[in-house]
């Protein structure tokens, strides 16, 4: 059964992509480097190969250890591989024979058959019946020419075929991209749609295939290569995956084959050759030995990204250099999630399934930073944008915690949250706060419901605005768009490879509650739902079945808690 899922999304802003993207350039110093990246992929490979083969001779040995030795049955066995051997050889002489035998009988027919044909004679120079010269090039003379630099008269080709590309391939200045990470049938690949919001339009532009399992994608502004102008801005992004490594690819470039840049690359000899890995790798300061489970950029220093992984670490590249600035020790579990400070760009959250929250400033990394604690396994934390001096987390249990960083607790046990929420029966996979709208929270979980929320400026807690299933399964990913104009624009992904935009300000609970802040309309509209029209992604499970309908809109009216 086909399968696919979507882990993970990002939005980029308008204004960052290529009006053209452009299909890489390939010279020399591009095929020098694919060559690089080849060769170490390629000894990846070999290694693995070879470990493979190791185990394989190991249980052939474990297997023959265990069987019984007659040295009777041996040379019984050798005996008849000799017959057998032997009847092949003269099976496999006769047949050659008869085959022999029927060629030649088969030629002298078709020789005969042949012979009225004169072919013997086919490219002898000659003339014909009225005098002319006979030949491949005969009438040579009567063919068009034309000079060098002129046009061929029987070639009528034009440009409208590049055209019609080119204009396939533009992105308007009121389109947003929309990144998925998306794995179908064992392929991982990272889906770059573009958003037209005045259009209802949602389609993929291009994607990128990646060497394993996407599971965080983080948008990238920094500086395009080769430019000293630190103010410029690129359309870059950066992909965790199960491997160890974290690949930087620029989404101004379609058909690219490798990345821009790799972060923490297993090193190298003095050869180049890459060194032997390691059964069992320890974590370093220099690269990740597991899964990359999350990333931040820093928006202020934008050279700076920090990565969360399954080993543990929490490390600080350097973009300008692709090498890693710092090493982190905070937790004693998978750090699955990070996130930089919206005012103070040296002050990283991070989380873990160590049950722990912790805020430390970057630049001070031996001093003991502020620990909250949590019932379970962390899923997710985000900084409040409107008032940065509170947090948000998300658990497994399903529980959506607020804290104020300036009440950090002396012992992370005695956590005591602003407020809890139970916002699902299952984990809060998916979290968003809302850049534009105050006090607009967006939840996905395992259950397969997306609900909104509205969060009291009195410290009353949240209210839930509406529920409901978007059709894409368990949900992986939720998130606000980053623009005023796409404010309410709400993209949902799951467990069933599918993504979703949803104009949330079309709900009708939705407007009741920030009537304030909506568009006017004139007169009651439907949810509006975007999405991308793909029959595959059905989900076939037995048993398995959503309250949704193919293109996410709910067959039940969408459910409402009492204010």
């Amino acid at each position: 059964m086909d399968t696919a899922m979507i882990t993970a999304t990002a939005w980029v802003p308008r204004g960052f992509a290529a009006q053209f993207p452009v299909r890489k350039e390939l010279n020399d110093e591009e095929f020098e480097r694919i060559a690089a990246m080849s060769k170490l992929k390629l000894e990846d490979a070999q290694e693995d190969l070879e470990d493979a083969e190791a185990e394989a001779r190991i249980d052939e040995k474990d297997d023959a250890d265990a069987g019984p030795s007659d040295d009777e049955d041996d040379e019984k066995m050798e005996e008849d591989e000799e017959e057998l051997a032997g009847a092949k050889a003269a099976s496999a002489a006769a047949s050659a024979a008869a085959a022999t035998s029927s060629t030649e009988t088969k030629k002298d027919k078709d020789d005969d058959d042949l012979a009225e044909y004169n072919l013997d004679t086919y490219d002898d120079d000659g003339v014909d019946e009225t005098g002319e010269q006979m030949g491949m090039f005969a009438n040579i003379k009567s063919l068009a020419y034309h000079q060098p630099g002129e046009e061929d008269p029987y070639i009528t080709l034009k440009d409208d075929e590049d055209d019609d590309e080119k204009e396939e391939l533009q992105i308007l200045a009121t389109d947003n991209l929309l990144l998925a990470c998306k794995t179908e049938d064992e392929v991982a690949h990272l889906e770059v749609y573009v958003y037209e919001d005045s259009e209802d339009n949602l389609y993929v532009h291009h994607d990128i295939i990646l060497p394993a399992i996407p599971l965080c994608v983080e948008w990238l502004d920094i500086p395009p290569p080769g430019t000293t102008d630190t103010s410029k801005h690129g359309n870059f992004c950066a992909i965790g995956t199960m491997d160890p490594e974290i690949e930087i690819w620029n989404l101004d470039l379609v058909d690219t084959m490798y990345p821009d840049a790799v972060l923490g690359a297993a090193p190298t000899d003095a050869s180049g050759k890459k060194k032997k890995k390691k059964k069992k790798a320890k974590a370093n300061d220099t690269y990740h030995v597991d899964a990359v489970l999350s990333l931040s950029s820093n928006r202020s220093h934008r050279n700076l990204l920090a990565s969360g992984s399954a080993d543990q670490t929490i490390k600080l590249w350097d973009l300008t250099t692709t090498q890693c600035a710092k090493s982190y020790n905070y937790h004693t579990d998978k750090v699955c999630a990070v996130t930089w400070h919206p005012t103070e760009p040296t002050v990283l959250l991070s989380g873990s399934y160590d049950r722990t929250v912790v805020a430390a400033d970057m630049r001070a990394p031996d001093a003991k930073a502020p620990r909250w604690g949590v019932e379970s396994d962390v899923e997710t934390v985000r900084w409040d944008p409107h008032d940065p001096n509170f947090f948000y987390i998300t658990t497994e249990n399903g529980i959506v915690h607020l804290h104020d960083i300036r009440n950090a607790p002396s012992n992370p046990a005695k956590s005591k949250p602003v407020w809890l929420l139970q916002a699902h029966d299952g984990p809060v996979s998916a979290f968003d706060v809302n850049p534009i709208i105050p006090g607009f929270l967006a939840t996905g979980g395992f259950d397969k419901a997306v609900k909104l929320w509205n969060v009291q400026p009195n410290g009353a807690g949240p209210s839930m605005i509406v529920s409901r299933e978007m059709g894409v399964g368990k949900v992986f990913s939720t998130q606000f768009g980053p623009d005023a104009e796409v404010g309410f624009r709400l993209s949902v992904a799951g467990s069933k490879g599918i993504v979703h935009v949803w104009d949330t300000s079309t709900n009708k609970f939705v407007r009741q509650v920030f009537q304030d802040r909506v568009p006017e309309s004139k007169e009651d509209v439907e949810d509006r739902l975007v999405g991308v029209d793909d029959s595959s992604s059905e989900d076939e499970d037995e048993g398995e079945s959503d309250n949704a309908d193919d293109s996410g809109n709910e067959s039940d009216e969408d459910m409402r808690m009492e204010q």
